[in-house]
């Protein structure tokens, strides 16, 4: 069961970081630009937003990688907890192959 809420948890989390990272643009565009008409009257002008976007991406990015790490120990592991290597070719028969003889040639220089 916590397997499962940690991958909701990760694909909400995937999503606001696709959605972050499409508002921003590398060259003052996006959403940051249309906020800054009137400078830093407006919503506390781009440096402030471009400062929001950039720390909620990493904020966002760290979360996801902790959350994909924390998921791996909430994998649920079926199976034989007594498991040992040296057993697992218990009852498989094995054969040699067969030896071959050398090639005989008949090419001969008459």
């Amino acid at each position: 069961m916590s397997y499962t809420a940690f991958l909701i948890l990760i694909l909400i989390v995937a999503i606001a970081l696709i959605l972050i990272v499409m508002v921003q643009n590398p060259k003052g565009g996006g959403l940051s630009s249309s906020f800054g008409g009137g400078g830093a009257q407006s919503l506390g002008g781009v440096q402030n937003t471009n400062n929001f976007l950039d720390r909620t991406t990493w904020t966002l990015a760290i979360t996801m990688f902790a959350l994909i790490l924390l998921a791996n120990f909430a994998i649920p592991r079926g199976g034989d907890s007594n498991f040992k290597l040296d057993n697992t070719l218990d009852g498989i028969e094995t054969t040699t192959p067969a030896k071959t003889a050398a090639p005989s040639t008949n090419d001969s220089l008459k």
